[in-house]
């Protein structure tokens, strides 16, 4: 029997979602409530374990293609301006074949995989199709979108404020953090100015900063900076004259204020899901789980609860699995998520934002020591690339 399977949601993870559930056999429906993608500069990096499910999708050509392909990163501390640790994906070579992260722009992902399921018979997409209900009984779920429409499952896709989630009534357990993120985008190359990789995180106790750069839409380049908004900081404070130089001269004097393109001030969650599973009813991506950007988990983690659920729905709809294992997606993904996505990212935010001056300095120590030893070193990127996780789910059952 084919099964139909509903997606709401067209961002990353829900494209890739119904794209992995449409080349496994199934008949997908994708929903989109706005009528065109959303194209602002989110998510950046793209880890090695993730780039093998983007090549087991047939995507990784086209989507290295339009990105840039980075094989370290780097930890500074702003304070002293110096170099204090690089680390070098070229270490994974023995466990990946992907030794390295592909950064880009989340709609080019998006884009690549909406195009793929327009070719298939199997796959329909309706945008501007907000849905606005769920309801389920042992056999089907309903959805209200436009009409109702019926499937054998359903995948929430719909980010932080998931409409899905919320229909079931799943509590999304966590906190917000008291200060937002600014993100400011420059076409300034910082790479050649400070001698940074194209990913650097920098610790400073007045205010710290991620770097790192993208391709943009022209392929040409362009960077990121991410700083903390003060908490009584007010937007139009945020994007001033006065504190957007400040910020970016902080970083490098001579950064020309002309070189801005593109400006935004967002809050911050670490939330997670009580649930991930509710019936024939699933939550995958920012729908099941959000998170600090610091180290660029989120997505990652999103698009393999994608490819893992995909994979559970194929063994139970070919019949070669019973429907008790629809149990083990959420086994296997919400320990995962809080295990290595939400510690690692408070972790990660918490060494930027460091004050006191020995455990900064500490801090660095432990950087510099795992950097220096071999078996450290790629135990770290082991960890930070999620190839650790991914192989610790399969151990789940």
């Amino acid at each position: 029997m084919e099964a139909r399977v509903g997606i709401v949601g067209a961002g990353p993870v829900g494209v890739v979602a119904a794209l992995a559930c449409a080349q496994r056999g199934m008949r997908v429906t994708l929903f989109e409530a706005g009528r065109e993608i959303d194209r602002s500069p989110r998510a950046a990096t793209t880890h090695p374990s993730t780039l093998g499910m983007l090549a087991e999708l047939g995507l990784l050509d086209e989507f290295r293609s339009v990105g840039l392909t980075a094989r370290y990163f780097q930890f500074w501390d702003g304070a002293t301006k110096t170099l204090v640790a690089e680390f070098d994906h070229e270490t994974l070579r023995d466990e990946t074949p992907f030794p390295y992260v592909v950064q880009t722009e989340q709609h080019k992902l998006c884009e690549i995989g909406l195009r793929r399921l327009a070719g298939m018979p199997n796959a329909e997409i309706r945008v501007g199709t907000p849905v606005t209900g769920v309801a389920q009984d042992p056999g089907a779920v309903r959805l209200a979108a436009s009409g109702e429409h019926s499937f054998d499952y359903v995948v929430g896709c719909d980010g932080g404020r998931s409409t899905v989630r919320k229909c079931l009534d799943i509590e999304f357990e966590g906190y917000t953090w008291p200060e937002r993120f600014l993100v400011l985008t420059s076409l300034f190359d910082f790479q050649s100015a400070l001698g940074c990789r194209e990913r650097s995180y920098i610790s400073d106790p007045e205010e710290w900063t991620n770097l790192f750069k993208v391709t943009g839409d022209d392929l040409k380049g362009r960077w990121r900076a991410v700083f903390p908004a003060k908490e009584n900081e007010t937007d139009d404070e945020a994007y001033s004259e006065v504190s957007v130089r400040r910020r970016m001269r902080k970083l490098c004097e001579d950064h020309p204020m002309d070189s801005l393109v593109h400006r935004n001030i967002y809050r911050v969650h670490q939330r997670v899901a009580k649930a991930f599973r509710a019936g024939r009813v699933f939550l995958a991506g920012d729908a099941a789980h959000v998170n600090n950007p610091v180290g660029g988990l989120g997505l990652n983690c999103g698009l393999h609860d994608a490819m893992e659920l995909a994979e559970t729905l194929r063994l139970v709809a070919s019949g070669e699995a019973g429907e008790e294992l629809l149990g083990r997606y959420e086994r296997r993904r919400r320990p995962l998520n809080i295990e290595y996505v939400q510690q690692q990212t408070v972790t990660n935010k918490k060494r930027l934002e460091e004050r006191d001056a020995k455990v900064r300095q500490a801090n660095f120590d432990e950087l510099r020591r795992t950097a220096a030893d071999p078996r450290l070193h790629k135990q770290f990127l082991m960890r930070t690339s999620l190839i650790e996780s991914v192989r610790k789910s399969g151990q789940i059952g």
